[in-house]
């Protein structure tokens, strides 16, 4: 018993030492959800162990609760998705990348509805296996998603310290060539830490990163740059980074720049962008070299679950040859023992 609360306790000073070397990691949801679930299962053994004579309806319950609680939760989370589809579309209109939620709700309850039908009848049982993966590549996913939001979430904490020589703002997209609410949170996140920096230290340049798109008549640095001005940033402590058309662009150019200030390479920097883009962005940051953490301005609620679904589509695009290795060895091993079973085994 002890040796599961000693495992417990190394998961969580691994997670300690990870999240302090880099927050920007998926491991540190790994290993914070390991050590959570080890703990949970010591606690479990310790009450099972336990001379107490209620000690078994200390499992029971919470046991009795979950079982009910799944389904329930497996309905309301179907009924939220679908609503706030309807919320979003209504308040931003009818467009894919607003029907992400919409689409996923649909998505669960096809997934449902083919559980409930039990297609395993209809297949040949030397075909088990092979069928059988498709669940263990859905559990896959569920944990991938999982250690996702434990990181994103994790990251959430990350403050970094005021002691900066530069801030990048990351572009989001201008409507009718003016900075929407979305890019102005942004802006005025950054605007804040320069402030409290300024107060206490030399304040940072802030680089206003993004190149014009097709249907823009400016670049978006452009625009971000005049809204910081009009809002009391000098000038002289501004900077335009204008070709970058991504995330991974805004870090690796604007990582250029500061280069090109400090040839040295000796300069601090964070960026700035909404708190639901903040992990994806940190990645993107290491990516390009740059040991930059980020700041996350507030996004609407309505808005953050659509964008929650966008971000893990755009982690999994990311990490996609990983997950091809992870599926395809599913896979592959299912086959095996498909041809094994029809080979040998006479049912």
């Amino acid at each position: 018993m002890l040796w599961i609360g000693a495992f417990s306790a190394l998961l969580f000073l691994l997670f300690l030492f990870s999240y302090k070397r880099d927050p920007r990691r998926m491991i540190n949801g790994f290993l914070f959800n390991s050590s959570i679930f080890s703990f949970l299962l010591f606690c479990v053994v310790l009450v099972l162990r336990t001379d107490y004579p209620y000690s078994n309806y200390l499992i029971l319950f919470p046991a009795v609760a979950l079982v009910i609680l799944i389904p329930f939760g497996s309905v309301a989370l179907v009924a939220g998705l679908l609503y706030n589809a309807k919320l979003l579309i209504q308040r931003e209109g009818k467009k894919l990348s607003n029907s992400l939620t919409l689409l996923t709700g649909l998505g669960l309850i096809f997934l449902f509805l083919l559980n409930r039908l039990d297609l395993s009848q209809y297949v040949s049982v030397h075909l088990q296996p092979l069928f059988s993966s498709v669940y263990v590549i859905a559990f896959y996913f569920f944990i991938h998603l999982l250690n996702f939001f434990t990181a994103y979430v994790l990251y959430q904490f990350n403050r970094p310290k005021r002691n900066q020589d530069f801030i990048i703002v990351l572009g989001s997209g201008l409507v009718n060539d003016g900075v929407p609410p979305l890019l102005a949170s942004r802006i005025n996140r950054a605007i804040g830490f320069y402030y409290k920096q300024k107060k206490v230290t030399t304040p940072p340049k802030i680089i206003f990163s993004g190149g014009q798109g097709s249907d823009e008549n400016r670049s978006e640095a452009e625009a971000m740059e005049e809204y910081a001005i009009q809002h009391g940033i000098p000038a002289e402590d501004t900077l335009q980074e204008n070709e970058s058309l991504n995330t991974y662009q805004n870090m690796a150019f604007s990582k250029v720049r500061m280069d090109q200030l400090r040839p040295d390479g000796d300069y601090e920097s964070i960026f700035t962008t909404n708190n639901f883009h903040l992990f994806r962005a940190g990645l993107y940051a290491r990516k390009a070299g740059l040991k930059s953490q980020g700041i996350g301005s507030k996004t609407a609620f309505y808005y953050w679950p659509n964008a929650m679904v966008r971000e893990y589509i755009a982690i999994v695009a990311l990490q996609r040859k990983r997950h091809m290795i992870v599926i395809a060895s599913i896979l592959f091993l299912s086959l095996c023992l498909s041809v094994f079973s029809y080979l040998f085994i006479d049912y």
